[in-house]
């Protein structure tokens, strides 16, 4: 069964995360949602996506596939319902069709999705990632799954003797990782430890908790569930509730909670955000797709887009949202929302040229380089302010 997961029309609702990435590529718990879904179905799993991204992906020859909206949840519901799909049926969730078995190519799927008489149609109720916060919210128990679904059957790396532990049959370690004299405890949930991951002496974390391929916990940390560092990102200071995509750091002393860090971002010494209202009310975000407020609860830190650099000492407001691809800085609390592509908080934009030049240096400090895919991505959404 060849799988292809789209992005669905109003894929906006994902901004600032979508700006540079397909919803595939969108990462929860430990997996992104491609290699979630690989994972489970045991199909190699292509993207479709906006035109201007599709220079990330492989090209999709034309042919029968399974189309599956990408921010669909491959609960086992989910998946035993794909499995039953034969070609010209379809699922459908809240009056819209969120997989079907179809030749098609990525240009003509969304028309033919509204078109259900086209199809044998089913209802098959699924649960989606509609906003950017949710992620916040349901990272704890993505991470319990994938935790199951990434070590089953399968056994840990030997928990180092200088290793202080609480619960070590919770604690998985993959090959490679390095541990020097650390505190880890599992009581509310488990610890994953990718290949080649490093925590330095003294870091203290509680899980649930993951850090992937080649992340960094730096010394004294102290790191509470529900929390991921993805591939390649450095974790320092205090951080709660927080899932950084990939390639990030937030390596000093400084709180960051309740947030959402995309990729080849840098937070500065002593960048903090607040999570939580002095009156303890509930938060509201800004919304780049409707361009309105709407209330997330009562907790909820900062979303940043990728390619975002947060200056020393800065004070992130709660319940901030930045676009891609800013450099922020600025006195006193820093403005809940900043446009993508912004120098400073005071509406200047930054210089396309000194953005693929700082990038590229971020970049080259991780062993990366810029490519001209990442580059005519960045060019486009500039293009477009």
């Amino acid at each position: 069964m060849a799988i292809i997961l789209f992005d669905p029309n109003d894929r906006d609702r994902l901004l600032p995360l979508a700006s540079t990435r397909a919803f595939a590529d969108i990462r929860l718990g430990i997996l992104t949602q491609r290699e979630r879904w690989e994972q489970r179905t045991k199909e190699k799993v292509g993207v479709a996506t906006a035109g201007y991204l599709r220079c990330l992906y492989d090209t999709l020859p034309e042919g029968e596939y399974t189309w599956i909206d990408a921010s669909v949840y491959p609960d086992k519901a989910a998946i035993d319902a794909i499995y039953q799909l034969t070609s010209g049926s379809a699922l459908r969730s809240d009056g819209s069709i969120w997989a079907c078995r179809i030749s098609a190519n990525q240009d003509s799927i969304h028309a033919l999705l509204q078109k259900p008489e086209l199809f044998h149609v089913t209802e098959h109720s699924v649960s989606k990632l509609m906003h950017p916060w949710e992620l916040i919210s349901r990272n704890k128990q993505q991470l319990f799954e994938d935790v199951e679904l990434i070590t089953a059957g399968r056994l840990s790396a030997p928990i180092p003797d200088h290793i202080h532990c609480t619960h070590p049959e919770k604690i998985f370690i993959e090959p490679g990782a390095e541990l020097a004299p650390c505190y880890l405890n599992a009581t509310e949930g488990p610890i994953y430890i990718g290949r080649n991951a490093t925590i330095l002496e003294g870091a203290a974390i509680r899980g649930p908790f993951a850090m992937c391929e080649g992340a960094v916990v730096k010394m004294q940390s102290s790191i509470y569930g529900a929390t991921t560092l993805g591939p390649f990102c450095v974790g320092g200071g205090e951080i709660k509730n927080t899932l950084m995509m990939g390639y990030s750091n937030k390596a000093h002393h400084g709180y960051l909670g309740d947030a959402v860090i995309g990729e080849w971002c840098n937070l500065g010494a002593g960048a903090t955000n607040s999570n939580v209202k002095n009156t303890a009310g509930i938060v509201s975000v800004w919304d780049f797709h409707t361009r309105q407020y709407i209330p997330v609860g009562q907790k909820c830190g900062v979303i940043m887009g990728d390619y975002c650099t947060v200056s020393i000492q800065a004070a992130m407001n709660t319940g901030s949202i930045y676009g891609v691809c800013c450099n922020i800085y600025g006195n006193g609390l820093l403005p809940t929302v900043v446009e993508p592509c912004s120098w400073g908080v005071t509406g200047k934009r930054y210089q396309l040229p000194k953005a693929i030049a700082s990038i590229s240096n971020w970049k080259q400090m991780k062993g990366r380089s810029f490519t001209s895919a990442e580059i005519s991505i960045l060019e486009y959404i500039f293009a477009q302010l």
